[in-house]
């Protein structure tokens, strides 16, 4: 009897209802594969947009009509319980966490992935369900903060939508860098985002950052719901303006930037730069954990049977960190 597994498809783009639990025979480990038992898996707003389809010219990479790789998920935690012949870097018995990247499918109760990908072995200071979350909220705010930013010490920093899993890794990760970190979010979230490290914290519900007169050197709105041209004007002379949410207004502010200007408008595919230019990042933020200085904030753990609910809760707008399904 072939053993089989437990995922999800996404047949067409759509609300969260086009997600179909499916099940499909557990694959042969590739000689440089890995089979992993899935304990915790992220649903992301990245993922979100995935099965919606958004923004529409993503479906050029995606897939124009479905998406070609139709299995929801990226980030992922769980055990090795099989490898290929050729495998080097993990055995049976490992415990990893890491991405699917584009070929998805990590919520599920198994996958197989190449060992050369975004993969590491998971420190004890981290649970699967934290670990799950790695390569989203903090990864790309490393990312965004460090290289794309380059933010410094001193410095200071806007997080814009601290409290989701961009955010709240954000303001913790900035914190460490030691800038000085305000952030933005509702009145609700405002404790936490403060007890996280933001020295100020803006309820985005009284208060418009745009029109307080402070400058700052680094914008990161995580989220997108600003945009260069409104928040230029909150930037010292040489600040940098960075956001994950590539809409053609972002693009039309690099490419003005990148000939003039001395403050800039960036951005970067976090999940598409190469494995081994993430994998010091991931470690960078390992060490954190450790050190006590990072700590995923997870708002909801879901049953994987349970995946439509988890992504309606994503969507709301109103969560708190990060959403997992176990």
């Amino acid at each position: 009897m072939t053993a089989t597994l437990s995922a999800w498809s996404i047949n067409h783009y759509g609300a969260p209802e086009v997600l179909n639990p499916v099940t499909l025979p557990i694959p042969t480990p590739r000689p440089t594969e890995i089979l992993i038992r899935i304990r915790a898996s992220a649903v992301t707003r990245a993922d979100g947009m995935m099965r919606a389809g958004q923004p529409r010219f993503a479906r050029l990479f995606l897939g124009l009509r479905r998406p070609r790789q139709n299995l929801s998920g990226t980030g992922l935690s769980g055990e090795v319980i099989a490898v290929g012949d050729r495998v080097s870097r993990f055995a049976v018995g490992d415990v990893v966490f890491g991405e699917a990247g584009l070929k998805f499918g990590a919520n599920a109760s198994h996958i197989c992935l190449d060992e050369s990908g975004v993969l590491m072995k998971k420190p004890a200071a981290l649970s699967h369900e934290d670990a799950a979350v790695m390569c989203d909220g903090p990864l790309t705010s490393l990312n965004f903060l460090r290289e794309v930013a380059e933010l410094r010490a001193g410095q200071k920093v806007l997080i814009v939508g601290a409290s989701g899993s961009l955010g709240s890794a954000a303001v913790q990760i900035a914190a460490a860098m030691g800038s000085e970190v305000t952030g933005t979010c509702s009145a609700r979230n405002a404790d936490m985002v403060a007890a996280l490290g933001a020295s100020r914290v803006i309820d985005y519900g009284q208060e418009d950052f745009t029109r307080q007169g402070e400058r700052y050197d680094v914008i990161y709105d995580t989220i997108g719901v600003s945009s260069f041209a409104e928040a230029k004007e909150s930037l010292t002379r040489s600040g940098r303006y960075v956001c994950p949410v590539l809409g053609l207004g972002l693009l039309g502010a690099m490419l003005r930037t990148a000939i003039a200007g001395t403050r800039k408008a960036r951005f970067s595919a976090t999940g598409m730069l190469k494995p081994d230019v993430l994998h010091p990042m991931l470690a960078t933020l390992v060490e954190m954990v450790e050190d006590g200085k990072l700590e995923p904030v997870i708002d909801r753990v879901y049953p994987l049977g349970d995946l439509i609910e988890a992504h309606r809760h994503m969507e709301t707008g109103h969560k708190r960190g990060n959403v997992v399904v176990v």
